[in-house]
């Protein structure tokens, strides 16, 4: 873990002071705040497949307190969508923002999260809602290449990052309510 962190911190220090102040969202060119942002996560990478990032995704969501709010492009791992409904029975805010593909993919778990009583939207103004974010609890972020799907776990070459920040979950947070401002509440299969 220590080495991650020391990576983590060399990478913030190396990045050229665009590339850090377009990570900070709201922070953009204020390149302090985003190389602070940063130097301050704590760190947990995965990679798949089977290299143990669902399980990771759940013991993150399991240990939720407070919120989840869930930003994803293919929504197809049947344990994750579980997962989310077992947080939001404990009483735990979920909310979700998924891509368009969502309201016609044959296996979405969009429906099954409406059903759950869990707020379902669709980001629908992007030619693709690309993000892979679920945010907990205001200071923990998962991010990366992995969609939260069957295939990402089983088959796929993905990554998967966990972040520790508050300042980071808060840049994070602030994108998802931008993204859910123009969302369209999910009505169920057409």
């Amino acid at each position: 873990m220590k080495k991650l962190y020391l990576l983590l911190l060399l990478f913030a220090l190396m990045l050229p002071a665009g590339i850090i102040g377009g990570i900070a969202g709201a922070n953009a060119g204020n390149t302090e705040a985003a190389t602070e942002t940063l130097i301050e996560a704590r760190a947990a990478v995965y990679f798949s497949p089977k290299g143990g990032a669902q399980d990771a995704i759940i013991r993150a969501i399991n240990g939720a307190k407070t919120s989840i709010l869930l930003q994803a492009y293919s929504f197809t791992n049947a344990s994750i969508a579980q997962a989310l409904v077992q947080a939001k029975q404990r009483g735990v805010l979920v909310e979700a923002v998924l891509d368009k593909s969502n309201r016609t993919a044959q296996y979405s778990s969009a429906t099954f999260l409406k059903n759950a009583g869990i707020h379902t939207s669709i980001d629908a103004k992007h030619a693709i809602a690309h993000n892979k974010v679920i945010i907990i609890d205001s200071d923990k972020v998962v991010t990366g290449s992995f969609n939260f799907s069957k295939a990402a776990e089983e088959s796929n070459a993905e990554n998967l990052l966990i972040l520790h920040s508050k300042p980071l979950a808060a840049e994070y947070e602030r994108n998802f309510r931008a993204h859910l401002e123009h969302s369209e509440d999910y009505e169920g299969k057409q």
